[in-house]
C-alpha cells in the first residue's frame, strides 16, 4: 500500500505560497468528467434537503409534532449524503487518482468521515429503536452540525480554486 504525506498546516503561510489546488492535468480531468456535474447538482439538492430537514427536526423537538415528517426528512437527507459521498469518491478517483483522502481534499474528507459516522449513528439508533425519538434526533442534529462545517469547508475550497484559476491571490 502506497504511503502519502499528510497535508500540513503551516502558520504564517499565505494563500500565495500554497500549491495550486489542481495541476493542469487534474483541472482537465475535473472539467471533463461527468462526476463534476453530478456533484454540482447533488450538492445544492442535499443542502436544500438539509435545510428542510433541519426545520422539521427542530419543529418536532420544540413542539413534539411532526415526528414522521422529521424522521423521513432525515432519512432522505442521509440517503443524499451517502449518494454524494459515493459519487464524490468517484470524482476524486478520476481527478486525483485516489478514491479518498487526496491531499488537496484531505481535511474535507476527514470531516466527511465524521459526517458519515454521525448520520450512520442516527440510522442505527432509529432502526434499532435506541433512545427516544428526541434523543435520536439529537444525533441527527449533531450530524447536521458536522455537515454544515463540512459544507463550509467545501465552499471555501471552491472559492480558493476559483481564485487560483483566475490568478487572484489573497
Amino acid at each position: 500500500m502506497a504511503s502519502y504525506p499528510l497535508p500540513r498546516w503551516r502558520p504564517g503561510r499565505s494563500s500565495r505560497q500554497r500549491a495550486p489546488l489542481y495541476t493542469a492535468e487534474q483541472r482537465l480531468r475535473r472539467d471533463a468528467t461527468r462526476w463534476t456535474l453530478v456533484q454540482a447538482v447533488l450538492a445544492p439538492v442535499q443542502f436544500l434537503a438539509f435545510l428542510l430537514s433541519l426545520a422539521l427536526v427542530l419543529r418536532f423537538l420544540w413542539t413534539g409534532q411532526g415526528l414522521q415528517a422529521a424522521v423521513l426528512s432525515v432519512l432522505v437527507k442521509t440517503s443524499l449524503l451517502y449518494l454524494i459521498m459515493v459519487t464524490g469518491c468517484c470524482w476524486e478517483k478520476v481527478v486525483f487518482g485516489r478514491w479518498l483522502f487526496a491531499p488537496a481534499f484531505y481535511w474535507e474528507d476527514m470531516l466527511g468521515m465524521l459526517v458519515l459516522g454521525l448520520h450512520t449513528a442516527y440510522l442505527l439508533a432509529w432502526w434499532n429503536g435506541w433512545g427516544t425519538p428526541a434523543q435520536q434526533l439529537a444525533i441527527a442534529l449533531a450530524a447536521y452540525a458536522s455537515y454544515a462545517l463540512n459544507a463550509v469547508q467545501f465552499v471555501l475550497k471552491l472559492r480558493a480554486a476559483r481564485r487560483q484559476a483566475a490568478g487572484v491571490a489573497r
